[in-house]
This record gives C-alpha cells, structure tokens and sequence, in this order.
C-alpha cells in the first residue's frame, strides 16, 4: 500500500485517471499535493506534489456548465489526465494550493481546427 504524502486532506473524490488504460479510483486532494489511488490494484496511483505543479489545464464545455476533464501539467513529468464525479469540488480544493492564474481552459474544438487549418496555410521560414 502506498503511503500518502499528505498530512491533511481537504477532499476525497470519486475520479478517474487516464494515464494508458483508464483507471477508477478516489481523488485526494492535501496540504501536500495531488493524489490518486486506484480502487483496484494499489500500485497505480498518482502523487504530484504543489511545488511540482506548473499548470491545471480545464476542459470546460458549454460555458462552466459541465467540466469532463481536467489535466495537471507538471514541471518535470509531463500532463497526467483526470476525470471526476464532482469536478467543480476537485478544482476550488485545487485553488487553494495552486495559483488561480495558473488554472487555465483548454481550447475549445473549433479553436485547435481553426489553428490547424491557419498553420496549413502559413509558411515556415528555414532557420
């Protein structure tokens, strides 16, 4: 069993990691950092600690009406995917430890067709 880094948790949340296959499990969020833990098999889990923490990338759909994901950027390890059953809970608790200037949206799917079809027709110069 993994030991958690946390001293005090703020929240415990139903969620779901999309790290490869996806994996169910409980959120937790401490004074220390973010956690994961799977239901099923206790050696797959996620911990990031704040300090670790470069971005929360949001996916909000229909204006804040409905947040299916969320992703956490890190300094070092890259973007680790996450899925909650009360997104909005796991995101203020988040707020707490991390910069709200550092919780930003993903673009929209219109937004990264439109770039797509801009750098389609833009010519690179060779350095």
């Amino acid at each position: 069993m993994p030991q958690s880094i946390n001293t005090k948790v703020d929240l415990v949340a139903e969620g779901t990691s999309f790290l490869g296959m996806t994996d169910y499990g409980k959120i937790m969020v401490g004074n220390r950092g973010f956690e994961f833990f799977n239901d099923r098999d206790v050696r797959k889990f996620v911990q990031i600690p704040w300090g670790e923490v470069d971005y929360v990338i949001v996916s909000v759909v229909f204006k804040g009406k409905w947040i299916p994901r969320f992703a956490i950027r890190t300094k070092k390890n890259g973007t680790y995917s996450f899925a909650a059953k009360d997104p909005k809970k796991v995101l203020r608790a988040i707020r707490e430890y991390v910069d709200p200037s550092h919780i930003v949206s993903s673009l929209g799917v219109w937004d990264v067709v439109k770039r797509g079809v801009k750098n389609l027709f833009t010519r690179k110069s060779k350095s």
